[in-house]
């Protein structure tokens, strides 16, 4: 099994997961907790941590500005406990995923999905995976739907962990990733920019660095060395990530991303994405 399958596996399953840092559901019961607009991306996702101090968020989240997590961590802890935090999440994505895929929640390939998906996550170690460790320590859910969600949730904090550890092996802080992620023409610099909440001086340092490094050129756009860079970061977290596909076998995970594909394009189709979710 090449690599590659871990990217083409986190490509497919990544909208059935994402869904929740969109979903209006998930904006409701946050509020009804107290923790109102974006502090409850970081409440919700750093809540399998427990009540931490947010340098702890700012490591793990990593491109994001520290004045911004700031802003919710750990207010939030004072307005709910994590563990009603985790709570809310996953009834928020249990409304959402009822609402986005109706009748298909409770269909048999639901059931097979999740099956496969727990499997692939249980064949996940905890070692130096900060984020998925937490959310690994987590009770699996009853229902197959959200049995699904949760394998998925740490399939994607499993990558993202050993993503973050290329990063910094390649010499990039969080907003270095960032400039390198827009200079691919991926996604736009105002849309990561802004999520992330970094300023304008900031980019343009973190840029002028990279510039330096023959990175990025003096339009903000990929040199040869850093096409050849971020194609070495990518190809280095599919290899990080393969523990659990090469568990599932590619005929288990043909069979999960055949299941799981139709769902991923309902749920884009359902127009709840407004910004691709952070990594």
């Amino acid at each position: 099994m090449e690599p590659v399958m871990a990217r083409k596996m986190w490509r497919t399953l990544e909208p059935y997961h994402g869904l929740i840092y969109f979903a209006p559901e998930a904006e409701d019961e946050y509020a009804a907790l107290g923790i109102i607009g974006r502090d409850g991306y970081f409440a919700s996702r750093a809540a399998a941590l427990g009540a931490v101090p947010a340098e702890v968020v700012i490591a793990t989240f990593f491109n994001f500005s520290p004045v911004l997590v700031r802003r919710a961590i750990p207010s939030a802890w004072r307005s709910a406990s994590p563990a009603s935090i985790v709570e809310a999440r996953l009834r928020a994505v249990d409304a959402a995923l009822r609402r986005t895929l109706g009748e298909e929640v409770v269909g048999p390939g639901m059931t097979r999905a999740a099956e496969l998906a727990r499997v692939a996550a249980e064949a996940c170690a905890p070692g130096a995976r900060v984020l998925f460790a937490a959310h690994a320590s987590l009770s699996w859910p009853a229902e197959p739907h959200l049995v699904l969600w949760h394998a998925v949730s740490l399939l994607r904090e499993f990558r993202g962990d050993g993503h973050l550890a290329v990063l910094i092996d390649a010499g990039l802080d969080g907003l270095g990733a960032l400039v390198l992620h827009a200079a691919s023409g991926e996604v736009p610099r105002a849309v990561l920019q802004s999520t992330r909440g970094w300023t304008d001086a900031e980019w343009a340092a973190s840029a002028s660095h990279l510039l330096q490094r023959g990175i990025v050129d003096g339009d903000g756009q990929l040199t040869t060395a850093g096409a050849a860079l971020r194609e070495h970061i990518e190809a280095r977290t599919d290899a990080l990530a393969m523990a659990p596909w090469q568990a599932l076998g590619d005929a288990g995970c043909d069979d999960l991303r055949g299941l799981v594909r139709p769902w991923s394009r309902a749920i884009v189709e359902s127009g709840t994405f407004g910004v691709p979710p952070a990594r």
